[in-house]
């Protein structure tokens, strides 16, 4: 099947701010042939990998401010950007941004890539697909950094915060990216915010943005859920690495009390750091983050 996709003009992303990533893309993952996934990669040195999962809207860009004290730590850093967002392919039809779509595009470039050593960092829909992962391939994985997400099993109710985020976002298909992560994330620069618009130049590259709202599950029949449910389980009773929980103590949507019910899920979880400044998009709070982390992944 051919698949019809948008490709953002790669002069968008030159210059910025914080981000002197070289791209690097594969077009060669089993299932999506002619589709090009790009990915972050940095401190190749390292065995240790960091496979870094961004969310709804944002991109590798989100990961910035961590990688530099990841590669310190002695990590290898990995952070694709999924169909649909980032410098990868966009997909035109919304109706092929599915869970199953997104979660075995994420194990193609994972096998591609042939990494092991893994420590899982995820928040947003990067928890919500990449927590389905590790019980799959579990020889690759070692550790888990997690930070605001949740399991996409469809048998507890959504979160109002939630419910009024879907709304906006439907009321919003030409959704202005920039200026929300700037209302999240007030430290951002003018330009730092632009750079969370540089993957759309207009509404018709928001196919993913768009959906994702709407594929977080509200039934327990939904998809995703069942795969969602098994991976809960298995992270409650078969995790053995060590976990890192990192919670933006003011997002509105997957917040303290979400957060606190996830934990009971891991396996041997510590004690969460809470950022009181932070919100959603905890990894604007990058040095933080990892300072509280870090110590508890050894």
């Amino acid at each position: 099947m051919t698949i019809e996709y948008l490709r953002t003009p790669e002069a968008r992303f030159d210059g910025l701010p914080g981000y002197p990533f070289a791209p690097h893309y594969r077009d060669d993952l089993a299932g999506y042939a002619g589709l090009r996934m790009h990915y972050l990669d940095a401190g190749e040195s390292h065995d240790r990998v960091a496979l870094c999962l961004h969310g709804q809207p944002t991109w590798s860009y989100l990961y910035r401010k961590m990688v530099p004290g990841l590669i310190a730590s002695g990590y290898r850093v990995i952070a694709p950007d999924l169909f649909g967002f980032g410098r990868s392919d966009k997909p035109v039809d919304d109706a092929l941004y599915t869970f199953d779509f997104h979660r075995e595009s994420l194990i193609a470039f994972i096998r591609a890539l042939d990494i092991g050593r893994i420590t899982l960092v995820c928040q947003d829909w990067g928890g919500l697909l990449g927590l389905t992962i590790p019980m799959e391939m579990a020889n690759r994985f070692e550790a888990l950094l997690i930070m605001n997400t949740a399991f996409a099993t469809g048998d507890r109710p959504l979160t109002q915060g939630f419910i009024d985020w879907r709304a906006w976002n439907n009321a919003n298909p030409d959704m202005p990216v920039g200026k929300l992560l700037s209302r999240a994330c007030p430290q951002l620069s003018a330009a730092e915010a632009a750079a969370y618009d540089a993957p759309f130049p207009d509404a018709t590259y928001k196919a993913g943005v768009r959906r994702f709202p709407n594929l977080v599950p509200d039934n327990s029949d939904a998809d995703g859920t069942a795969v969602s449910r098994k991976a809960r389980e298995w992270w409650k009773t078969e995790w053995s690495g060590k976990t890192a929980m990192v919670i933006g103590m003011t997002d509105p949507v997957l917040g303290p009390t979400v957060m606190e019910d996830l934990r009971q899920m891991i396996r041997d979880c510590p004690e969460p750091v809470k950022l009181t400044a932070a919100g959603h998009f905890v990894q604007e709070w990058g040095e933080d983050v990892l300072k509280g982390a870090l110590p508890l992944l050894g």
